[in-house]
């Protein structure tokens, strides 16, 4: 990364959104009784019962680019943190793509709002906000689209790969947000938080630092889908005990 979201009786979530599938009780089956009495009662022809439809997992597309156009996520929260340096953000996610943006500034809110996360320092606070003033915008683009911002903001090629962090906002790459990277083993909304910290931490004045030893977590500055270098994968600025993960200027 370069310096930086439905007739029946079974019901199925899919990727946030309702999927309902039918399956009927099968028909009640009759009986037909027969005399005398030495005759056994014939018994009915079962009627199928029709296979209940299971939900089939979706994924969002990734397009190669979109049309630059974005929409704000009508969506505000507290105040998080208690340091007095304030980050007020919006978020926005480009038109015509398959994420929500209110879920997805919902999910940056969290990751700022953890315990692991920047607001550990003691000095910053963030809050997510849908209209002015604000300080920083996270976008939310397909590749092509994050190419172009991405050099037009800082002149970086992000190769359809990265995201990046452009003056007065961040530049996610929906393949990363949606996708993850190979080089993070671990729940898509692990890597989602790497990226929004990562970002963040730029915001707050940090720059990219290298891995700090064989076997180690690695800093959240770390240029982590570039490669560990011996660390371990890591998506928090703080340890779980509170420590600063950190490590050597990256050269």
């Amino acid at each position: 990364m370069a310096a930086v979201a439905l007739v029946g009786t079974a019901s199925f979530l899919v990727n946030g959104a309702r999927s309902d599938a039918s399956s009927g009780p099968p028909h009640a089956a009759s009986e037909t009784h027969v005399t005398p009495s030495r005759s056994a009662a014939r018994k009915p022809t079962p009627t199928p019962t029709p296979p209940s439809p299971s939900p089939t997992p979706t994924e969002i597309k990734v397009p190669a680019t979109g049309p630059g156009t974005f929409e704000t996520a009508q969506a505000s929260g507290a105040r998080v943190g208690h340091g007095a340096k304030l980050l007020r953000y919006k978020v926005e996610v480009e038109d015509g793509i398959d994420v929500s943006p209110t879920q997805a500034a919902n999910e940056i809110a969290d990751i700022l709002g953890a315990p692991r996360g920047w607001t550990r320092n003691g000095t910053s606070s963030f809050q997510l906000v849908s209209s002015e003033p604000y300080d920083l915008v996270v976008k939310i683009a397909t590749p092509g689209t994050t190419d172009a911002l991405c050099w037009a903001g800082i002149h970086q090629d992000t190769s359809g790969e990265y995201d990046c962090e452009v003056p007065g906002g961040v530049v996610v790459n929906l393949k990363r947000w949606v996708k993850g990277s190979p080089t993070f083993d671990g729940p898509i909304h692990d890597y989602r938080a790497l990226i929004i910290n990562h970002e963040m931490g730029h915001f707050l004045g940090f720059q990219h630092q290298a891995c700090p030893g064989q076997g180690r977590p690695a800093p959240v500055m770390m240029q982590q889908i570039k490669g560990l270098h011996g660390c371990v994968a890591n998506a928090w600025p703080y340890d779980k005990n509170g420590h600063f993960v950190s490590g050597p200027p990256e050269q």
